[in-house]
């Protein structure tokens, strides 16, 4: 690709309304966004959009289309708590549970012609061995891969540094035991803990879509001024595997110590500004 594709979460301005959310994205220029359904923090809620979806799905779409935005992914997260409602829940009707939820964002991403869905990819379960959670998980994800190409959606999961996959390793392995799996790769989650660059690049011949933050080790959210990322090297790194998904630009608001609150408007156009310019340059 000659320019990047950039996005940005509208829940990285979760203080504001969303279509105030939504002008602000439109007025950075930044043509792609990032749709969250996060139970109990996001703009756009699970209980609001699943009793009627084609209608939820007209809404967003004009929301976007009113704005010249474009659908670059629709994130599931399907409660507040990470083992609540996970994919690879030992209880059976937990999974059906996930199931359910994941089949109505699907259909809200035909209907809103999004070309991406994410969600996350389970977690350990203390109960049982990591090796059953884990083969659960990719069991599971398994249906999600098969649903999705069903209804020509991408699929994503975010292994993120608390999930079945808190390693570049592990992530790897999930896409390998699960055929057609890809990633929404978030480098964070593993430099947050310590992982170098090199360590975590490998992955990015699975990513579909990629979420950018600045962050070191022991934040997982930090300034640009503090960043130990080097997304110049990403940049490079994702041409050389032909990256054509949507970069991500995610900024949040957590009630977390690891995940401090930066002026996310600023941080979202440092790190924009600086990621353009090294996909133009190809330095």
């Amino acid at each position: 690709m000659k320019h990047a594709k950039f996005a940005c979460a509208d829940f990285s301005f979760p203080l504001v309304a969303h279509d105030t959310a939504l002008d602000i994205i439109a007025l950075l220029g930044i043509k792609g966004v990032d749709i969250g359904v996060f139970a109990g923090r996001s703009h756009v809620q699970p209980k609001d959009i699943f009793d009627n979806i084609p209608a939820a799905a007209r809404r967003l779409k004009k929301k976007l289309a009113d704005r010249g935005l474009q659908f670059a992914d629709i994130f599931l997260i399907p409660a507040p708590a990470l083992e609540d409602i996970a994919p690879n829940d030992p209880n059976a009707r937990t999974r059906r549970r996930f199931r359910d939820m994941f089949q109505r964002t699907l259909e809200l991403a035909v209907r809103c012609e999004a070309p991406h869905l994410s969600t996350l990819p389970g977690v350990r379960f203390e109960s049982e061995s990591r090796g059953d959670s884990f083969a659960r998980a990719a069991d599971e994800l398994a249906w999600c891969v098969a649903q999705a190409n069903a209804a020509g959606v991408v699929f994503s999961v975010e292994a993120h540094m608390w999930s079945i996959a808190p390693t570049p390793k592990l992530a790897a392995k999930l896409v390998d035991q699960t055929p057609g799996l890809t990633l929404t790769l978030d480098y964070g989650h593993y430099t947050a803990k310590g992982t170098p660059d090199a360590e975590i690049e490998p992955l990015l011949k699975h990513a579909s879509h990629f979420h950018a933050r600045a962050t070191c080790k022991g934040l997982l959210q930090t300034t640009l001024a503090k960043n130990t990322v080097d997304y110049r090297r990403v940049v490079r790194a994702m041409k050389r595997v032909d990256y054509r998904g949507y970069i991500g630009l995610e900024y949040v608001r957590m009630d977390a110590d690891m995940v401090p609150d930066v002026d996310n408007l600023a941080e979202t156009v440092l790190l924009r500004d600086l990621m353009a310019k090294a996909w133009q340059s190809g330095r």
